[in-house]
């Protein structure tokens, strides 16, 4: 039998009407369990995370609250309090005196110098230079030493291997790092530390014989190093550039 046609549009507008219905409905239902689980803004959320903003707060896991860390004005603003209540360079040189004076031209030319932190590096660098001369390892002078400085090293040990001695240095304490000079030579920043060690050296000949020093004796030594940098360089490192024994 056939449908009339008309009847059978009606029909399908009834059907595609109860189907938007439906369609409707859902999409109604799902945007309120979406508002309910996502909230709504309200103008307080916090900004979106950003790689770059990272650089200059702390995130405390406690409190989830950011910290701002200080800025270089600031430390610039404290050093430079410190420096008028004349206590820069408290436990490192005496106010007024010609090292402290020579610290704060270091300063004024180096924002980011801190003498407590290059003594600490001295040390380091002092220790590690006396035993690889000790080892021969100039792979380790050439990054720690002037070229004149490293040169004089160089023909040192070549000296000594060619007469096939060897020489063993141990560290048994450093008792003492104090700056005792410091200055400005053009753009070069130049600061004299003197080190008191206590060490066990001894040299051998080719035949294993002690020729200097003692295995079993800890020596006192007094070294005057001076380490220099370009400060108008990117590259942070300071270089030995000058030695001498001390009293």
């Amino acid at each position: 039998m056939a449908v009339p046609v008309a009847t059978a549009a009606e029909s399908m507008r009834d059907v595609f009407d109860i189907y938007t219905i439906i369609f409707l409905a859902l999409a109604v239902f799902i945007f309120l369990r979406l508002r309910s689980v996502l909230g709504q803004r309200t103008g307080r959320e916090r900004p979106p995370y950003d790689p770059y903003s990272a650089r200059d707060a702390v995130r405390s896991p406690a409190s989830d609250k950011v910290v701002s860390l200080p800025t270089r004005k600031a430390d610039v603003a404290q050093s430079a309090e410190s420096a008028e209540s004349g206590d820069r360079w408290k436990g490192i040189a005496e106010a007024g005196s010609p090292v402290a004076s020579g610290l704060d031209a270091i300063v004024a030319a180096d924002e980011e110098f801190d003498a407590a932190r290059f003594l600490t590096g001295a040390r380091a660098a002092y220790e590690m230079i006396v035993t690889a001369f000790a080892e021969g390892d100039r792979r380790a002078l050439k990054n720690l030493l002037s070229r004149d400085v490293y040169e004089g090293f160089e023909a040192a040990i070549n000296e000594r291997d060619q007469r096939g001695e060897t020489a063993e240095t141990r560290f048994v304490s450093i008792d003492q790092a104090e700056i005792v000079g410091a200055e400005m030579r053009g753009h070069a920043a130049h600061v004299t530390a003197r080190f008191v060690s206590k060490l066990v050296s001894v040299t051998r000949d080719r035949n294993g014989a002690v020729i200097e020093g003692n295995p079993d004796g800890v020596t006192d030594v007094t070294d005057v190093w001076t380490f220099a940098r370009d400060t108008s360089s990117r590259d942070p490192n300071w270089k030995l550039v000058a030695t001498e024994a001390g009293q």
